[in-house]
């Protein structure tokens, strides 16, 4: 009984990668075909919904190393799509705000973004997402209280 468990578990690891693969390959040629890569959707997102951020902290906020954070900021700035704020209470803070350029592509690009992802996901019935949305909801947070 033990080693079938085993290999249900791997199965769950084999079949999660294949969908998460199959899901980023999807999305990445959506960005790459509107004029972005991952990163650079990533930031204007969050910057879109969030607002102006510090830049030493939107690494973090996208789970991103922070040397890449330069790198990309740079290329959106150049597009025209943020810009650089200094905070002006404490010289060390730079912010990243979207501009009105950044504001206009995302209001065009995040809703057929929603609407691609939806199409992606319509395999799964209503219920299902549900089901799935707390499964591996339950996963992930059972995984962050192991020690290893």
């Amino acid at each position: 009984m033990k080693s079938e468990d085993i290999k249900q578990s791997l199965k769950l690891y084999i079949v999660l990668s294949r969908a998460h693969k199959a899901i980023n390959e999807v999305t990445h040629q959506f960005f790459q075909n509107n004029g972005l890569n991952p990163t650079e959707f990533a930031v204007l997102e969050l910057l879109y919904h969030k607002g102006r951020q510090p830049l030493q902290q939107i690494g973090n906020k996208i789970l991103l190393a922070s040397g890449s954070i330069t790198y990309v900021i740079d290329k959106l700035e150049k597009r025209g799509y943020l810009s650089r704020v200094s905070c002006p209470s404490d010289r060390r803070v730079t912010y990243a705000e979207i501009t009105e350029a950044g504001s206009t592509f995302m209001d065009e690009l995040f809703p057929k973004h929603e609407q691609h992802l939806h199409e992606l996901m319509s395999a799964l019935t209503s219920e299902e997402k549900d089901e799935a949305i707390a499964l591996l909801k339950k996963l992930g947070l059972s995984i962050k209280d192991l020690s290893y």
